[in-house]
């Protein structure tokens, strides 16, 4: 494994590896894990989803790095940060966290743990002043999360994301932000 480890009490957050393909694969193809994000995808896509991120991180040297849960090594998901490509919207460049987990890890704080993790590693490591993140309204474990991390929502920077139709029910988007501890 190259890259970032950031170690919790019961997650790595890692790079992502070959052996990762199945479960993200599996993890995708989910209609629960899939349905705020535009619905399952198949493995050629959910292949070409790492190979994104590990681009992303060759080039900013972060991502939204795989999960691995740490007592039986199972990747489990991603969480962690990443800069730009959301042309079209009102924040294309914020440093943006993420995350997304399978079904069978929900309910059991690890989106908590993994995003707290990453917050702060990006302060430790980021010079940005705050870390935003977003969502679809209907998404409430989502954003639910992101209160529960302190985000705070910026109604001024919602957005209707360009990837969907005016109307569509993944249109409408809620932006969070953190800002910088003192």
């Amino acid at each position: 494994m190259s890259g970032i480890a950031i170690e919790t009490a019961r997650l790595r957050l890692r790079s992502w590896c070959d052996e990762d393909r199945a479960p993200f694969a599996a993890m995708s193809a989910d209609r629960d894990v899939m349905e705020h994000l535009g619905g399952p995808v198949g493995r050629v896509e959910s292949d070409a989803g790492i190979e994104r991120l590990a681009a992303c991180e060759a080039a900013q040297g972060h991502t939204f790095w795989a999960i691995e849960r740490k007592h039986d090594g199972a990747m489990i998901g991603f969480c962690g940060l990443r800069r730009g490509g959301h042309e079209g919207t009102p924040v294309p460049d914020e440093l943006e966290i993420g995350w997304r987990l399978s079904r069978d890890a929900w309910g059991c704080g690890y989106a908590r743990e993994a995003a707290q993790a990453s917050l702060d590693w990006g302060w430790r490591n980021r010079a940005d002043s705050r870390i935003a993140a977003w969502t679809v309204p209907a998404n409430v474990a989502s954003w639910g999360l992101m209160l529960r991390l302190g985000m705070v929502h910026r109604p001024e920077l919602d957005f209707d994301h360009p990837a969907f139709p005016p109307g569509h029910r993944l249109s409408r988007h809620l932006v969070y932000t953190i800002c910088r501890p003192a």
